[in-house]
């Protein structure tokens, strides 16, 4: 009887314990009944296999420099939908990169983030690897420009002149141009830096309209070897911080006396300042720092022709830059085909704070990405890289409605339409790339560029309000893509 006990009470134990082993089973969640819930594992994204990889940002801002994750694959198969050609075996002029202008104003709102949201943001900027979109040119102002706090040149005098540069200095760049250009060295010491004056100092013009002079008037003649010597000087102090000015223009906007500070100088006064005191003058100091003329609107290719034309100043002269506030950009194949052995370059182009997004990409790609190197520029460059939130810093009578490709405000950044319009180029086409052939396509224009890689890259916008498919072909085979109405997509292979 004990054994059958000491027996039924072991089953009891047994039973008991199997009971609160099942309840402690449960996962502890209050209502919870019935099986554990156990999570499902993680399953990572698998990108599709491709051929070619697709980047796309849409006018609605759905997309933003968005990888898409399709299978674009080459086949030999055929269809009926429009065509773009690509074909390596025709190449026009070389790369030198995309970018934006520096303005005094741009570097002092970056200079004023938190030092790990500069550094993370400039590495954005100007780092080349996947995750980044690789500017690989800029321009900044000689002294002010319109988009600095204030008027300024590198040898302000109280009264009187000074020939002599006795007070000529870099000083006031010390604060936020040059730290911050450091930084971008440091990133990409290969970056081209294009340089330009707004005014030359104050002592130096005649005829000037306001602003203490910093608007408007031209170069006194009697200035125009101390106006060369400024620009030796201002070359060799940058090199001494560590900066090389890959080139130079005489003059920003030579043709504009109003804006602040401004400068007038006509096609013959440059052509002079060129020939007889800038040009030898860079020559003499042993300095390879390119000329580059006009720096203006795309309405007068007869102003850096005429310089070219002068068969002293023409030897000095690198190329001609424009900009595209009046006129076609197919002005720049006019000065080509007059000296196509001269360069060209597109180096000013703004967001106004008044446009839309939609609008502004439509008309930059079109015009600029595409328009410009389709019309030999070797470079494209969009107006202020960085503003406040009240589109500033800005001098009195400067532009009050530059939007930034970058919205500073405190801690705070905002990407706008420029940074999209520059990154569907920078981020792919990289220095010394060649432009190549592509079909002309009106819904839908491109261009394309072969990298020193072997990679190639074509560039699409599609103008139309509705979906456009169309194929790429390349050696024979071809990939069909579809591209949203109002989208820009860069295709690389």
């Amino acid at each position: 009887m004990k054994n059958t006990r000491i027996k039924n009470a072991l089953i009891l134990t047994l039973a008991a314990g199997l009971f609160l082993m099942a309840g402690c089973s449960k996962k502890d969640t209050p209502g919870q009944t019935g099986n554990p819930i156990v999570d499902p594992p993680v399953i990572p994204p698998v990108d599709a296999k491709t051929d070619v990889t697709m980047w796309l940002t849409k006018g609605d801002q759905s997309a933003l420099l968005a990888k898409q994750n399709i299978a674009l694959l080459f086949s030999t198969a055929t269809n009926s939908n429009t065509t773009i050609a690509v074909d390596t075996t025709i190449t026009y002029q070389s790369i030198d990169g995309f970018g934006f202008c520096l303005t005094g104003g741009s570097a002092s709102v970056i200079n004023s983030l938190p030092a790990d949201k500069k550094d993370a943001l400039l590495k954005e900027l100007f780092a080349t690897d996947d995750t980044h979109i690789g500017i690989s040119y800029i321009r900044i102002s000689i002294g002010a420009s319109d988009m600095s706090a204030g008027d300024f040149t590198y040898d302000d005098v109280v009264s009187g002149t000074d020939e002599s540069l006795a007070q000529f200095s870099i000083d006031k760049e010390k604060t936020d141009l040059i730290p911050v250009l450091k930084s971008i060295l440091a990133i990409n010491p290969q970056i081209k830096i294009l340089a330009c004056p707004w005014t030359a100092p104050v002592w130096m013009k005649i005829n000037t309209l306001g602003n203490n002079g910093f608007t408007g008037g031209s170069l006194n003649t009697s200035y125009y070897d101390a106006y060369a010597k400024y620009f030796i000087k201002y070359i060799q102090a940058m090199k001494a911080e560590g900066i090389t000015i890959d080139a130079i223009t005489p003059q920003n906007e030579p043709l504009n006396a109003n804006n602040n500070p401004a400068m007038v100088m006509q096609a013959d006064e440059e052509a002079n300042f060129v020939k007889n005191n800038l040009g030898p003058q860079l020559h003499t100091a042993g300095l390879t720092t390119k000329i580059i003329v006009w720096d203006h609107n795309a309405d007068r290719p007869e102003y850096p022709i005429a310089i070219l034309n002068d068969p002293a100043a023409n030897p000095y002269v690198d190329g001609s830059a424009f900009h595209l506030y009046n006129g076609n950009i197919s002005a720049l194949t006019t000065v080509h085909n007059a000296y196509p052995a001269k360069n060209l370059y597109f180096t000013e182009q703004y967001t106004p704070s008044t446009g839309s997004f939609a609008g502004d990409l439509n008309w930059h790609l079109v015009n600029l990405i595409i328009g410009a190197p389709k019309n030999w520029s070797r470079n494209v460059l969009e107006w202020n890289m960085a503003t406040d939130a009240a589109y500033g810093p800005h001098t009195n009578g400067g532009c009050s409605t530059c939007q930034g490709a970058l919205t500073i405000s405190g801690s705070s950044v905002t990407r706008n339409v420029s940074y999209y319009i520059i990154a569907h180029a920078s981020k792919f086409v990289r220095p010394g790339a060649v432009r190549i052939a592509s079909s002309e396509l009106s819904v839908t224009p491109n261009v394309a560029f072969k990298n020193t890689d072997g990679s190639k890259v074509l560039i699409v916008f599609n103008t139309g309000s509705s979906n456009a498919t169309f194929n790429i072909q390349f050696n024979n085979k071809i990939v069909t893509s579809t591209l949203p109405g109002g989208a820009a997509a860069t295709y690389v292979w």
